[in-house]
C-alpha cells in the first residue's frame, strides 16, 4: 500500500489543521505506523481511509488515527531536575501564595501513559504531608484516548517504577503480579485524567500554579507553539511555572512568560 503525495499532504494538513502537529518531514512514520492499521481494517487505500476519517472527524477513525500516530515515550522521573526544582521552589511559593484557599492546581499537559502526572501527585502528597487541608488534585490530559485509558488504570512493571524513590513505590503502589504493580486508589483518586486537544480553547476551572508542558512542543510550528503559550499563560496565577521539556525552549521576545533557568518558566506581570 503506498502513500501518494496528494495523500500525504492531506494527511499533513488535517493533522496540523486539527491538533496543531506538523507531520511535514514525518512520512516514514505516517506510513510505517498507519499502513499496518489500514490493513488489519480492511481498507484498499490511504485514500479510502482518509475519506471516512474527513466525513465523522469526531468518529471513531479520526480518534484511531491520531491514536496511532502520535508518539506516546515517557518514564517516572523523566528530567527529574524538575521534580527537585517544584519541591525547593515552586511548591514552597504556591504554600505561601494559595494559603488562604489551601488548593494547589496543577496541570499536567502531555499526560501519555501517566507517569508524569502520578509522580508529580506523589510529591504534593509527599510536600505537603499529613496537612490534609490542602487539596493536592491534578489535571492531566492528553489527545490520545489509547494512552489515557492506560494511565487511568494505572498498572506498570516492575522495572518501569524502579527510578522512583523506594518510599513513593511502597506507600503509592500495590503488587498485583509477579512483575505488574498498580497504583494504589488513594493516589489514582488524586489524578484527574480527560481528553483535550491542545489546539482547543482552555475552559477549566480556575487558575493554574503549575503546568507541565514537557516534550509536546517538539511537534508544533513556532506560531503554533506561541498561540498556544499564550492560551495557557491567561490559565495560569500570577507567579505561576510551567516547566517544558529539557530539549526544548521559548522564545523570550515571542511570549509573556520570564524565563527562569532553562525549560524552566514564570508569568510575571
Amino acid at each position: 500500500m503506498q502513500l501518494t503525495d496528494k495523500e500525504f499532504a492531506w494527511i499533513v494538513s488535517y493533522v496540523h489543521e486539527k491538533y496543531g502537529i506538523n507531520l511535514s518531514q514525518k512520512r516514514v512514520l505516517i506510513t510505517g505506523r498507519l499502513q499496518n492499521y489500514l490493513l488489519r481494517n480492511g481498507y484498499q487505500s490511504y485514500s479510502e481511509y482518509f475519506a471516512k476519517v474527513e466525513r465523522d472527524p469526531k468518529g471513531q477513525e479520526a480518534i484511531n488515527m491520531i491514536n496511532v500516530l502520535t508518539t506516546n515515550h515517557t518514564y517516572f522521573m523523566r528530567e527529574s531536575v524538575h521534580f527537585d526544582y517544584m519541591q525547593k521552589v515552586a511548591l514552597p511559593w504556591v504554600k505561601q501564595y494559595a494559603a488562604s484557599k489551601k488548593d494547589v492546581r496543577v496541570w499536567s499537559a502531555a499526560a501519555s501513559t501517566g507517569e508524569e502526572p502520578y509522580a508529580v501527585a506523589m510529591l504534593l502528597k509527599d510536600y505537603f504531608g499529613l496537612d490534609g487541608s490542602w487539596n493536592t488534585q491534578l489535571l492531566a490530559t492528553d489527545l490520545s484516548t489509547r494512552v489515557l485509558k492506560h494511565a487511568m488504570e494505572g498498572k506498570y512493571l516492575l522495572e518501569q517504577i524502579m527510578p522512583l524513590p523506594d518510599k513513593w513505590k511502597k506507600t503509592y503502589f500495590q503488587r498485583i503480579s509477579e512483575e505488574e504493580y498498580q497504583v494504589k486508589d488513594e493516589l489514582r483518586k488524586q489524578v484527574v485524567f480527560r481528553q483535550f486537544n491542545l489546539m482547543d480553547e482552555i475552559r477549566f476551572k480556575g487558575l493554574f500554579h503549575i503546568v507541565f508542558l514537557r516534550n509536546v512542543m517538539i511537534y508544533f510550528d513556532d506560531d503554533t507553539k506561541i498561540a498556544l503559550l499564550e492560551r495557557i499563560y491567561d490559565h495560569m496565577e500570577n507567579g505561576g511555572y510551567i516547566f517544558i521539556g529539557t530539549t526544548e525552549s521559548i522564545d523570550k521576545t515571542a511570549t509573556r512568560f520570564k524565563y527562569i533557568q532553562p525549560s524552566v518558566y514564570r508569568k510575571m506581570k
